[in-house]
């Protein structure tokens, strides 16, 4: 039987394994993302880090290719939200780790997984207000996982279903990137006295739609892999209304019928994208690393929505809708000389605006 500890008797965490966590695991698991971190004042990147390592774990136990069985990963997902949520045990962690490795396993999921009671430790070790906000979002991002868990058949059933209506597109939006807007605002304002000004409550707001702008950008630009995987985000009453089966998507010959559907959230991708500007430029010019750290990926997310909509093969499994990695550290070096200037900025995001409203 395993052994059940309290959270006070988690080992303690010293500075080279917290380096560890932070820098070589998260590098592993997220290139774009280690640099988004980096580039963050040092207090932001603990809370900050380690929300994103929580929430990369809960993901790939959802899609541990071990687990046949839907229901064994779901069973999965929610033993580990209920170590977030806490007390620990460690016998769970030691079941979850175990029962998430195999030998298809990469190495950067090894590591991830064996640094797991350092993650729970690190969490322990955070202040009691960042200790809630970590266990508040990666919550929240679990419940997004249930529901891909359970809105869709197993990948390797070889069925297809859609989302219902428009409703439940947002409210997953929100449940797996949204609900970082919110966290990622509460953090920052915390521990950035440059911040304490803001009307907090509009920049949730707004934080919330530059989630969501990311998300429906990733959701639009994976449509071909993920219907072949048994997912259609794109609302089943808005497909029925064009005439359209989630089925029929898998046939790229559907796809100017699709634009019907497709279109509209387009757009409203470039509305929830508004937001995020209005997130952007409301951070002051003398927070620099706080800017550009909202600033990539804002210009990275527009810059693929402005790709998707240039390319028109929104449903072209052999059509690869992705910037490059020169375009990235292009992109971050442009950064730089206009992060300060909100005249600049709004130039260069009104560029990838016009390209996006002039392909649709």
């Amino acid at each position: 039987m395993p052994q059940t500890t309290t959270p006070s008797e988690l080992p303690s965490i010293d500075a080279a394994r917290r380096n560890r966590l932070l820098k070589d695991v998260l590098k592993g698991v997220s290139r774009s993302f280690y640099l988004t971190l980096r580039i963050l004042p040092k207090p932001l990147r603990e809370p900050i880090g380690l929300a994103y390592l929580l929430a990369r774990t809960a993901d790939t136990i959802a899609d541990r290719r071990q687990a046949r069985f839907t229901g064994a990963r779901l069973e999965a997902l929610v033993a580990f939200r209920a170590q977030v949520a806490g007390p620990v045990d460690s016998g769970v962690l030691e079941d979850i780790t175990s029962n998430s490795l195999d030998s298809e396993s990469s190495p950067e999921e090894q590591a991830l997984f064996d640094s797991l009671v350092d993650s729970f430790a690190l969490l322990e070790s955070l202040d009691a207000a960042d200790q809630d906000q970590v266990r508040r979002v990666v919550i929240t991002l679990t419940e997004g996982i249930e529901m891909d868990l359970t809105v869709f058949p197993d990948a390797n059933s070889g069925a297809l279903a859609a989302l219902p209506n428009g409703a439940d597109l947002d409210r997953y939006t929100y449940l797996v990137a949204g609900c970082v807007g919110e966290f990622w605002t509460a953090v920052t304002a915390a521990h950035t006295l440059s911040l304490k000004g803001l009307d907090l409550a509009a920049m949730s707001e707004l934080g919330v739609r530059f989630g969501k702008a990311l998300q429906l950008t990733n959701a639009l630009r994976d449509i071909p892999g993920d219907l072949r995987n048994g997912r259609c985000y794109l609302p089943a009453d808005e497909l029925a209304a064009a005439g359209l089966s989630p089925e029929d998507l898998l046939d790229s010959a559907s796809e100017e019928r699709a634009r019907e559907v497709l279109v509209p959230w387009i757009r409203m991708a470039l509305e929830h994208f508004e937001a995020a500007e209005e997130y952007l430029l409301a951070i002051p010019r003398r927070s620099v690393r706080l800017r550009l750290a909202c600033l990539w990926p804002l210009i990275l997310g527009l810059g693929t929505l402005a790709r998707l909509a240039r390319s028109g093969k929104w449903l072209d499994s052999d059509s690869t809708v992705k910037v490059s990695r020169i375009w990235v550290y292009r992109m971050m070096l442009m950064s730089f000389p206009t992060v300060c200037s909100n005249r600049d900025l709004r130039r260069w995001i009104r560029g990838f605006r016009r390209q996006v409203e002039r392909s649709i």
